[in-house]
């Protein structure tokens, strides 16, 4: 005869495995609202001059700095990036970005403040470190970086130098993002990214050599060959670095948006029962190992800023995941970037050339965008605290922003499937995502997704 304990486990795995079955999904990942796939051409250039000039001259902004270049090419990589070894190709890429931070100054009126820089790509330590020089110089003479900046940078520790540490160190990096994934050599194998633990270990003794204060550390579950015990064992060997966040994602499979993903032999994917099952032992193991669940995805030591923030409900979201920043302005710099103000999201031309064409001409490089309307404004505060704090209270959302015509009618009606699996509460417009259902916050987030599209195709499973 079984155990108590052993047929609660029974119960709780059937339980778990009806509802991945039930609802598993193309979901977005909701790093914005309204989603990037809501963009259209109507929306460019002059619509982002414009909403830059309307920039309070004291309010300090955040620059992104897209770089789209690698060394070799990942195949679980969704990112807006190609191989290239040319020299001249990345320099003369920095040119142009020098550029366009002058034409983002000029629409703004004057050297903004900026409290937030971010480097992403891509690989931004794909700049040798004359281009690296050459950026900041750029970027300090059309912007008034400020002297206590979170300056951050997201680095393959594969190609990574120590002279390149120390001369990003001297323009201010603080914050480091290594991208790790998983140590297995069979995973490695599997999606072309070979990086032993040493090489990684060595990158963050550089880091931390240089002054910089805080270290992430990029993980992913669900690759290809990927079980359970490869991603603990990959977890074992990161903490021994005590990283003070960690970013455990889910690999999203959309080959008909990535081709090369195609590299990858989808029979070696683990299946939604396999994923879920990875992403709750990996969370059982980071938070037995010291660290707080931020959000979805995120982990950090309590002292760090974004478990604080996490703690005190001042937790962000946006294109680079959970943030704590809370500028109202984001303005994106480079081939694909994606800006925000309180007007909308602009983004650049995708095709480097089409940017590179652009900003040459003297244009801000704008492809598409959107202007959001009071009633986006609402849903997307809705979905970024239940993105954030697994809880929102309609009510003070309708105080701020103005009564929703029909008080979220559609969106509580597509909320009472999860209601009744427990997955969510609703008690007097108090929404509240509950333990069992914070796996699944996603398709609460879209339950007040007034544009996603049934099929859904555009987006990797939620699980």
């Amino acid at each position: 005869m079984l155990d108590s304990d052993a047929c609660a486990g029974t119960r709780r795995h059937l339980r778990t495995a009806s509802l991945i079955a039930r609802y598993d999904a193309n979901l977005p990942r909701y790093t914005s609202y309204p989603t990037a796939a809501r963009f259209t051409s109507e929306v460019g250039s002059a619509n982002w001059s414009d909403w830059l000039g309307q920039v309070e001259p004291d309010a300090a902004i955040s620059l992104y700095v897209h770089i789209p270049f690698c060394k070799t090419l990942c195949w679980y990589c969704a990112c807006n990036t190609r191989a290239v070894n040319r020299a001249e190709t990345i320099s003369s890429y920095v040119d142009l970005l020098a550029r366009e931070a002058q034409l983002a100054a000029g629409a703004l009126g004057r050297r903004q403040r900026v409290a937030r820089l971010h480097l992403g790509g891509g690989t931004p330590n794909m700049l040798s470190t004359e281009d690296l020089d050459r950026l900041f110089e750029a970027l300090t003479t059309a912007f008034d970086i400020a002297p206590d900046a979170e300056i951050a940078a997201e680095l393959d520790p594969a190609g990574l130098t120590q002279a390149w540490v120390v001369a990003a160190a001297h323009h201010g990096l603080n914050r480091v993002s290594l991208g790790v994934q998983d140590l297995s050599p069979r995973v490695q194998q599997a999606i072309n990214r070979i990086e032993p633990f040493e090489v990684v270990e060595r990158a963050a003794g550089w880091a931390r050599e240089a002054g910089v204060r805080s270290l992430n550390l990029d993980l992913m579950y669900g690759l290809p060959l990927q079980g359970r015990n490869d991603l603990l064992a990959t977890l074992q060997q990161v903490i021994t670095l005590r990283p003070d966040r960690i970013a455990l994602f889910g690999y999203a499979h959309v080959p008909w948006m990535k081709p090369h993903q195609k590299l990858i032999n989808e029979a070696d994917l683990p299946g939604p029962t396999e994923r879920f099952a990875q992403s709750q032992a990996a969370a059982a193991f980071l938070t037995g190992a010291g660290y707080e669940a931020v959000g979805l995805d995120h982990f950090a030591l309590p002292d760090d800023s974004l478990a604080i923030a996490a703690r005190t409900g001042r937790l962000h979201r946006n294109f680079q995941g959970y943030t704590t920043d809370e500028a109202a302005t984001l303005v994106g710099l480079g081939a694909s970037s994606i800006s925000r103000s309180a007007q909308g999201y602009v983004q650049n031309h995708t095709v480097e050339r089409d940017w590179r064409r652009a900003v040459s001409e003297g244009q801000l490089p704008v492809a598409r965008g959107l202007e959001m309307t009071t009633d986006d404004h609402r849903r997307a505060e809705i979905i970024e605290r239940l993105m954030c704090d697994f809880a929102v209270l309609l009510p003070a959302v309708e105080r701020r922003h103005g009564p929703a015509p029909d008080r979220f009618a559609a969106a509580l009606s597509r909320l009472q499937p999860l209601i009744e699996d427990g997955l969510v509460t609703c008690t007097d417009g108090a929404i509240a995502v509950t333990d069992l259902g914070r796996p699944f916050v996603r398709l609460a987030c879209a339950a007040f997704d007034a544009s996603l599209q049934p099929s859904g195709g555009r987006h990797g499973r939620m699980i």
